[in-house]
């Protein structure tokens, strides 16, 4: 089959890119996906038990800072007034995250002012003595303290990442900030953010429906690649490592499991996920999807649940595991990147990073206008 692009791949960085090339440039694109729906982990379906709308791969929640993102996402989409909120229980209680300061009044029970709490965390970070931290445990320990690293952070990122802090680069913790207010909102400095009145579903249904798209599902690219006449490029938005058939060996991912259970009553937690720090509760976090759209008339008699644990595995691979070896490796993958010609690999996978939505689609429009100066240039 003849098309100008192929795309490998139907989750937002593969079908804006679709979108784009199709009906700003007028060519014709074939989207490819290995699953038999498009929209990737954003994917989102209703439950036929209870009518409520989930999250196939886990609760999404779109936010950004970015105005073109923002203006890009809502010519296909209205979104709801969602705003999200975390919370964690630990040792039988319930928790404010991230840390902010009703964490640590609640923790601590001690009722201090935000400049009290200031003092308060600095003189228990300081007790390690950590200058310079070198790995996650030492990041969160300078920045909370002890107690509050073993009570939130530790066992949390045990269950997550399967490694013990020590192990873990010190990144990872710096997606989790300290406030030493009351305010409770998960993505403060997000402007925009919420739910897609219709689902995310119809979203990537709305940036797929052109003319020049043709969309094929159950598709795995490097069973099927020889079928296709590219003219153009090829924009594989899968696994890097996989490209190049494993060349160097396996980047190492984890993946998610989410057993779901429905329920015969209103509601079983009163928020739309929750968060298990502890070892002795084998899951990390329960997701409850009808507190995403407090608009819909949802059932008052049952609800669904889904609890989350993580493991290894490349089947569905969710998060990089970004330390130092695997960060090696990726080097060496993206140097075999650089020299194809023909094919642009980008996306979560393609990158080996854990991307939110908006900064895939914001990658996906800054590749986009790559190709346009491109093809402009003499």
């Amino acid at each position: 089959m003849k098309c100008d692009y192929l795309i490998v791949g139907a989750g937002f960085f593969g079908s804006v890119l679709a979108e784009r090339i199709a009906n700003d440039m007028g060519k014709k694109v074939i989207v490819i996906d290995k699953r038999g729906h498009i929209g990737g982990n954003c994917f989102s379906e209703d439950d036929p038990e209870t009518g409520i709308e989930t999250h196939r791969y886990g609760t999404h929640i779109f936010h950004t800072v970015h105005r073109d993102v923002w203006d890009y996402i809502t010519h296909f989409t209205e979104f709801n007034g969602y705003f999200h909120q975390v919370l964690t229980v630990h040792d039988g209680k319930v928790f404010q995250m991230p840390i902010n300061l009703e964490t640590i009044n609640s923790f601590y029970n001690k009722n201090l002012t935000p400049g009290q709490a200031r003092e308060f965390i600095a003189g228990e970070a300081a007790k390690e003595g950590i200058k310079e931290p070198i790995n996650l445990e030492e990041k969160a320990v300078s920045s909370v303290g002890r107690p509050l690293y073993e009570a939130f952070i530790k066992n949390y990122t045990i269950k997550q990442w399967g490694k013990p802090p020590k192990e873990l680069p010190a990144s990872i913790v710096e997606r989790l900030p300290v406030r030493y207010d009351y305010n409770e909102t998960y993505f403060l400095d997000a402007r925009w953010q919420g739910l897609p009145l219709e689902g995310y579903t119809r979203v990537f249904e709305k940036m797929l429906n052109s003319p020049n798209i043709i969309v094929e599902l159950n598709m795995d690219y490097f069973k099927c690649k020889d079928n296709y006449q590219v003219a153009e490029k090829t924009i594989y938005t899968g696994p890097i490592d996989q490209f190049f058939d494993y060349k160097y060996g396996h980047l190492e991912w984890r993946t998610v499991d989410l057993k779901k259970q429905v329920l015969d009553i209103r509601d079983f937690q009163g928020t739309s996920v929750m968060n298990y720090a502890d070892l002795d509760v084998e899951y990390t976090r329960i997701h409850e999807p009808r507190y995403l759209h407090r608009e819909r008339g949802y059932p008052a008699d049952r609800t669904v649940i889904f609890r989350e644990t993580t493991r290894s595995g490349e089947e569905e691979p969710y998060y990089p595991v970004n330390d130092h070896s695997n960060q090696a490796l990726l080097g060496r993958y993206r140097e075999l990147a650089s020299k194809e010609e023909n094919v642009i690999i980008g996306g979560r996978l393609g990158d080996y990073a854990y991307y939110d939505m908006d900064r895939t689609i914001k990658a996906a429009l800054e590749c986009y206008n790559d190709i346009v100066d491109a093809k402009d240039r003499p």
